[in-house]
């Protein structure tokens, strides 16, 4: 929550963030599917209650100056910033989804996109729901492809990693009225190259840089 705090300091227009269950049910916002990396403790999110994942220090990680910081739910995150930002909510589970859309029937006013790499979670949940906002995720192999399948399950954005961008691939979404937002761009340089070939977006650190590249740029964290 502190990262999102901050973001919404520096100017940032949404808040991109990972989702999981845990062993409850419950949706928490943590990247990883393990508990190593960014918290003290061990082991899957999916095998620890809320209560135990509440518990852990998920800011230690970081800097000591965000000891203490604690693993947020969902809930918790669309309380605080629905209606304020926008929130591009990555999915790497369909049962994760499934308690997801519950949720979020529960804050009409959050502004919201669903993202994910898994192309059959994308389709399961635009079966569920045909207004759902889905974003499609690339990270290699052809960009012809997912283009096409973002096409197929009337996606709303196109993300691919800055690596993978090109000019092509961006005037292939543009034909298809589909937003391209790039991650995770951090430099100036890079944001200014693909300003230029017209992309929509940028996920990125450090939002507050990347405003003197683009004001009108949307810059997550």
């Amino acid at each position: 929550m502190a990262a999102f705090a901050a973001a919404v300091e520096l100017g940032a227009d949404g808040l991109e963030l990972d989702i999981h269950l845990s062993r409850d049910g419950i949706p928490v916002v943590i990247h990883d599917e393990s508990l190593e990396r960014t918290t003290d403790g061990r082991g899957l999110v999916a095998d620890a209650s809320l209560q135990q994942l509440q518990q852990l220090d998920a800011g230690g990680w970081f800097s000591r100056e965000f000891m203490g910081e604690p693993i947020p739910t969902l809930a918790e995150v669309l309380s605080a910033f629905s209606g304020t930002l926008s929130l591009n909510l990555e999915l790497k589970e369909f049962s994760a989804g499934v308690e997801v859309l519950s949720l979020l029937r529960q804050h009409p006013d959050a502004e919201f996109i669903i993202s994910s790499f898994d192309y059959g979670l994308l389709k399961g949940l635009r079966s569920l729901d045909e207004e759902l906002p889905l974003a499609v995720l690339f990270d290699g192999g052809s960009w012809r492809q997912a283009v096409r399948f973002a096409n197929e399950i009337s996606a709303c954005a196109f993300h691919p990693a800055g690596n993978l961008v090109c000019r092509r691939m961006v005037s292939a979404c543009s034909k298809l009225a589909l937003p391209v937002s790039v991650w995770t761009v951090d430099r100036a340089e890079q944001a200014r190259s693909l300003v230029r070939m017209g992309v929509s977006g940028l996920f990125t650190n450090d939002p507050g840089a990347l405003r003197s590249v683009w004001p009108g740029l949307v810059a997550s964290l």
